[in-house]
């Protein structure tokens, strides 16, 4: 099937070939938010610290990171079923090394791998997606693809909770295998190639500047600690210094080869503004979700069940939304959404800055529900935009740069909330307050720091068109022209 004839369902259905691809992906992303609740167990049955056991969770973040940059050159290369058996194999493989891991460095090298397969699940979903659905009809395609990516992170503390009350932790990797594995027999048996494969030599040096340059992003902004910041701070600006290196390397080979990732996709506005908007609102978001649990189980007591089952409504809600809110983007376009949405977001983070002792429950359950409706509303239109502005040579590139600053916005929003409020509430700790009431104040200023950074959400939602329309594809085109570089 030739690659610039893509492939389009008959119908108005989601093709089979996508359903295959969101079932699949749901089952991975799942796995980045299950070891949340299970450090306690980590610590004490391996034996081991818990800025140790915090590596279960930042070593994924980070093989994410550092793998994803490849996808979009890899993606070009292989065929579709390639693609999904062998990013379902290394899952499968490293969920079972985790599930008989006899010592936390074996458990830790299969959630490594893990992450290898996960890194590539999310850009071969967007890429086929954008390949095979018409344009007409992305919006409700896209947003069956949000139920799957934003329900699977908000179910993975809750499933880790109510599988922990029961069980070892080995469980939660025992319960997922066979999953994974029916659902890549059934991938197997019903996946159909998508376009053929490109021939292009792999750069290893880009390979090298990506995984060291974004891997080292990652990982200085998850050591940032208010008595630590010049370790951190060096190996964050060593990590920007070398994606400085990858990225001029990618512009020369623009010009003589096949590059990594093309930067190209940056000289179409629409993309560029909608990479910006979900950067930043992931970086509030995944702050928002760093904060709420530390006030939920530190402050108010809750244990960590409890916690997750406060927030699952809100998951639930914007995964559930994610259909509605595309067959409205396809109806009426993205500025009906995306503005109300970046209002919301911004509004749910500004009433987080009045948390107390005595806040009502159901007023946070309100308010983080809002904020994921919102998000919701946002991120749908704001994918489908992004992505649709691309020419389709273009589109495994474009979904390769949104998985990646995904990972490095979730790190950096992480970070900077921690940061602030640790540091807000030492230094009052240290002036004579109260623990708890320093505490309080720095997380209140946290989610304040948090709103801040929606306002700019805000703003990208302005800029951003209705539409997009994306460029016919041409043989041999090295850069789009400046017609085709929206405003």
């Amino acid at each position: 099937m030739p690659a610039d004839r893509p492939v389009r369902p008959t119908g108005r259905g989601t093709p089979t070939v996508v359903r295959l691809l969101v079932l699949a992906t749901f089952v991975v992303i799942l796995n980045e938010t299950i070891m949340i609740n299970a450090i306690p167990r980590l610590m004490a049955d391996l034996e081991v610290t818990e800025r140790t056991a915090q590596w279960v969770s930042t070593a994924f973040m980070l093989t994410m990171a550092a793998v994803i940059p490849v996808t979009g050159w890899f993606l070009q290369r292989v065929t579709t079923r390639r693609a999904y058996t062998i990013a379902m194999g290394v899952f499968i493989a490293g969920t079972a090394l985790s599930a008989v891991a006899p010592s936390f460095t074996v458990l830790l090298l299969g959630r490594i791998v893990q992450a290898g397969g996960t890194a590539v699940m999310m850009p071969l979903l967007m890429t086929t997606l954008m390949t095979v659905v018409p344009e007409q009809d992305r919006g409700r395609v896209m947003g069956n693809v949000t139920l799957a990516i934003s329900v699977a992170p908000a179910m993975g503390p809750v499933l880790s909770g109510v599988v922990l009350q029961v069980g070892s932790w080995r469980w939660l990797f025992g319960l997922v295998l066979p999953i994974a594995a029916v659902v890549t027999w059934l991938g197997l048996r019903k996946l159909d190639n998508i376009g053929e494969p490109q021939t292009g030599a792999l750069d290893w040096s880009s390979v090298a500047f990506a995984a060291v340059g974004f891997g080292g992003l990652v990982y200085g902004l998850s050591r940032f600690e208010t008595h630590n910041v010049a370790t951190p701070a060096v190996i964050v600006g060593t990590g920007l210094a070398l994606i400085g290196v990858f990225a001029a390397r990618q512009l020369r080979l623009q010009r003589t080869g096949a590059p990594l990732l093309d930067l190209r996709i940056l000289l179409f506005g629409t993309y560029t503004k909608a990479l910006i908007l979900m950067s930043v609102a992931f970086m509030a978001m995944l702050g928002s979700m760093i904060l709420l649990p530390l006030y939920l189980q530190n402050l108010r007591g809750l244990s960590a069940l409890q916690t997750g089952l406060l927030v699952m409504p809100g998951g639930l809600a914007m995964g559930l939304l994610g259909p509605t809110v595309g067959r409205l983007f396809d109806r009426f376009g993205g500025r009906v959404l995306v503005i109300p949405g970046s209002i919301g977001v911004a509004a749910a983070l500004a009433g987080f800055t009045r948390i107390s002792m005595t806040m009502p429950y159901w007023q946070l359950l309100i308010l983080h529900i809002l904020m994921m409706v919102s998000l919701a509303a946002a991120f749908t239109p704001v994918f489908t935009l992004g992505l649709g502005a691309l020419p389709q040579h273009l589109y495994s590139h474009g979904s390769s740069m949104l998985g990646t600053l995904q990972q490095v916005a979730a790190a950096f929003g992480t970070a900077l909330v921690v940061t602030v409020m640790s540091a807000r509430s030492s230094a009052l700790v240290a002036d004579g307050a109260d623990p708890i009431t320093a505490h309080l104040d720095g997380m209140r200023l946290a989610f304040a720091i948090s709103a801040a950074m929606a306002l700019i959400v805000i703003v990208m939602a302005v800029l951003l068109p209705s539409r997009s329309s994306a460029p016919q594809d041409a043989d041999g085109a090295e850069t789009p022209t400046p017609e085709l570089v929206e405003s």
